[in-house]
């Protein structure tokens, strides 16, 4: 019987990163243009609800789970392990 998969942790630079940007890095789509379609055929699940909208704002400690690809968790490299922003 296979093991739960770990979340893989994405960090980012910016504020946040749109759904279309997680997707590209995930590895789901080659492209951003694919992103539209890749959502109307799939059910890609952002904090446990079904997400559709490709420009969807992702930030930090939203949980993404993305068909055939896993769980991704946005981390920023802004914020300290408390989830306040470094000053």
């Amino acid at each position: 019987m296979r093991g739960e998969m770990m979340a893989e942790i994405v960090n980012i630079e910016t504020a946040y990163i749109t759904l279309s940007q997680l997707l590209k890095i995930s590895g789901a789509i080659g492209t951003g243009g694919e992103a539209k379609w890749y959502l109307q055929e799939n059910d890609v699940v952002v904090d446990g609800e079904i997400e559709n909208r490709r420009g969807r704002k992702l930030y930090p400690d939203m949980v993404v789970l993305i068909p055939d690809e896993g769980e991704f968790i946005i981390k920023s490299h802004e914020t300290h392990g408390d989830g306040h922003a470094a000053e």
